[in-house]
């Protein structure tokens, strides 16, 4: 299995989120909120090695619902300079099931070009097709199948669609950034009045580095005064650390605020971990730390380090 390196800000700011109603065009993914489905519990469980998510959904209304239900994966660069992920292995590890029954989505591949910080990334999943780009050139950043960046480079130099020439870099010797998405999808049926059981299961991209920088990541992972002491007496100040993230904000696309919310992060017994969260954190075990919600309305995303102890 192969390994391939990103670099973490791709990790940490593109992750892997909640279920969502919306459609795959030929335009982009649209994302729609859903008056009739509740998503009545979550209960999420966040580690290194797996995620595992189990829904309870419930129909609100007097007749079956059918929806598209989209689950989106990173953006991944074509384009690798550190840190490592193994992309591979979340897209063999993905796995869904619906009221106990596995299921196999469709998985569609999109690609984009970001003109610059300041912008957001350009969907031209059709221009890159215009362009002669199979499915597989496009899943490249995620299964590495081809390392010669430079029939990648041509194809999209040598393309006359008028929307990406206008995307790329205007210096002919600056490498071409593109990123692929992989989205999920599967149709859905809610039946009336009924609830419905959704699980997924799968192996996350972990991001990291060398070492930590406590007064520079204070705020993205909340690391509050404890943290701080623990790092000290650790030793582990500047120790090298791992990171994942993961998007709840799409868990309030649904009717209603989540019912009932379990949230379990766990750590190696050799970690520390931070991250932050508005409300009581019980710790269950030595490894695993518990969040619990009634009435949930997901506002900010989950960003976690794991912090090595020396």
């Amino acid at each position: 299995m192969k390994k391939v390196m990103i670099i973490l800000s791709v990790i940490s700011m593109s992750t892997l989120a909640n279920d969502s109603t919306g459609y795959v065009a030929t335009g982009g993914v649209q994302y729609l909120k859903n008056k009739d489905v509740q998503m009545l519990s979550e209960d999420l469980l966040i580690s290194k090695k797996m995620i595992q998510v189990d829904y309870q959904f419930k129909n609100l209304s007097p007749r079956d619902i059918t929806e598209t239900i989209l689950f989106p994966l990173p953006k991944i660069e074509n384009f690798f300079e550190s840190d490592f992920a193994d992309t591979e292995r979340l897209l063999k590890s993905f796995k869904v099931q619906i009221n106990g029954k596995s299921i196999q989505p469709d998985m569609h591949v999109r690609t984009f070009i970001q003109k610059d910080e300041k912008s957001a990334p350009l969907d031209l999943t059709v221009a890159f097709k215009e362009c002669g780009f199979t499915e597989k050139e496009m899943l490249n950043p995620w299964n590495r199948q081809d390392y010669a960046y430079e029939i990648f480079e041509n194809k999209l130099r040598n393309c006359k669609n008028t929307e990406l020439q206008k995307a790329l870099p205007k210096d002919k010797n600056e490498v071409i950034t593109w990123s692929a998405q992989v989205i999920y999808s599967w149709k859905q049926t809610f039946k009336a009045n009924a609830l419905t059981h959704v699980q997924h299961q799968y192996a996350p991209l972990v991001g990291g580095s060398v070492a930590v920088y406590p007064e520079e990541d204070i705020k993205t992972y909340c690391m509050d005064q404890n943290f701080k002491a623990g790092l000290k007496k650790a030793k582990s100040q500047h120790a090298p650390y791992q990171a994942l993230g993961y998007i709840l904000k799409t868990g309030a696309n649904w009717a209603k605020p989540i019912q009932n919310f379990k949230l379990t992060i766990e750590r190696d017994s050799n970690e520390l971990v931070s991250f932050c969260w508005e409300g009581d954190v019980k710790k269950i075990s030595p490894t695993q730390f518990q969040m619990v919600k009634k009435g949930f309305i997901p506002k900010q995303d989950l960003e976690i380090i794991f912090v090595r102890k020396f």
